[in-house]
């Protein structure tokens, strides 16, 4: 004898949902053929561990197109109708079989199963109005981005020509007059190097606040600081090969995010943003520190940016304790930011080698 498993429908405008109700349903056959379905599954029901088996003529026509999916408590069934519209009732039999019945948790009326269809329209239109709000968005972040990088990228690269050429012309008397000659492009690019902080704090770019803060406060510290309120520094050779090193750093950095503003990469210059960073960082780092040395004398001398202390002490402390303590911080910060770009690097082409695998 044939056993029929409890069946339980609804519909919308476009589909007929259908809940059987067996538990841990196996070997399930379900399909639409000349506007019939027939189902047949092992499981779990009404008269317990047996072979379940129903059949429904649709009332109207519907696609051949079914799925379903197995829950542990019940089988899903959807069918596509093949012209939208709202069924008076399910089957061509007006009197419906005793095993169907209206399936409630899903059960709606014509009019609110209109009502759905504007919510869910509703609900689009705003997603497709946010989309477009946040496309908008993304552009205009990438066009700032871009800009910025190419401003960096023209400035450091004016810098680092300027400075070549002179050393081929001059030699080592262009060594003297550095800061008078490219001083007001740095201080342009460093300051502007500020936004970096502000990009990686508010997320439009994914890098760490942290090391690209030690790397603009450290910058900034030695051009302004040591180099531009001290004329005595601002003659001498170190100066040179900071901003030297500066530079060659950063035209091969700020190309390879104006291409990464627009998801395109070339090889040759990723490696090097990747790579060039390993010898000229630390040597840009020592360089500065050997700037931060030789200025320590002329602070004790001039007493520049001493701290006053009280009278009943009599005396004031010296800049130069601040500089020595900056000294320790520097290699701290050193140690940070190359473990950071490190880490980048290994990320970066261990990616590329699983991709190539």
């Amino acid at each position: 004898m044939t056993l029929t498993p409890l069946v339980y429908w609804a519909q919308r405008h476009e589909e007929i949902y259908l809940r059987v109700e067996l538990t841990d349903a196996v070997n399930i056959g379900v399909q639409v053929r000349e506007n019939v379905l027939q189902f047949q599954a092992l499981g779990h029901g009404a008269k317990g561990q047996h072979q379940y088996e129903f059949r429904l003529e649709f009332l109207l026509p519907v696609k051949s197109e079914v799925s379903h999916k197995s829950t542990q408590r019940q089988v899903n069934i959807t069918v596509r109708k093949e012209q939208r519209g709202w069924w008076e009732r399910l089957t061509v039999q007006e009197r419906k079989p005793v095993f169907l019945a209206p399936d409630f948790n899903r059960w709606l009326e014509e009019s609110d199963a209109e009502m759905e269809i504007r919510e869910k329209e509703e609900k689009r239109n705003r997603l497709k109005a946010v989309r477009h709000t946040e496309e908008g968005f993304v552009s205009l972040k990438t066009s700032f981005l871009f800009v910025y990088n190419l401003v960096q990228f023209l400035g450091f690269s004016w810098i680092f020509v300027n400075m070549t050429v002179r050393l081929f012309i001059f030699g080592q008397d262009s060594l003297y007059d550095t800061f008078h000659t490219i001083s007001d492009v740095m201080f342009f690019c460093q300051i502007l190097a500020s936004v970096e902080v502000l990009n990686a704090a508010f997320g439009f770019v994914r890098t760490g606040v942290i090391p690209t803060l030690i790397q603009v406060v450290g910058r900034n510290f030695v051009l302004f600081i040591i180099f531009g309120s001290l004329e005595e520094m601002q003659h001498r050779p170190v100066v040179f090969f900071v901003f030297y090193l500066w530079s060659a750093i950063e035209i091969f950095r700020y190309p390879f995010y104006m291409l990464r503003c627009f998801n395109t990469k070339w090889k040759t210059l990723t490696w090097l943003r990747y790579t060039v960073w390993i010898p000229l960082y630390p040597l840009g780092v020592l360089a500065e520190a050997v700037a931060v040395i030789q200025s320590i004398p002329i602070f004790v001398q001039t007493k520049l940016f001493s701290i006053p202390l009280p009278k009943a002490i009599g005396t004031s402390v010296s800049f130069s304790h601040v500089l020595h303590a900056y000294l320790i911080l520097m290699f701290w910060g050193l140690f940070i930011n190359f473990r950071h770009l490190y880490k980048q690097r290994k990320k970066q082409f261990q990616t590329k080698k699983r991709k190539t695998h």
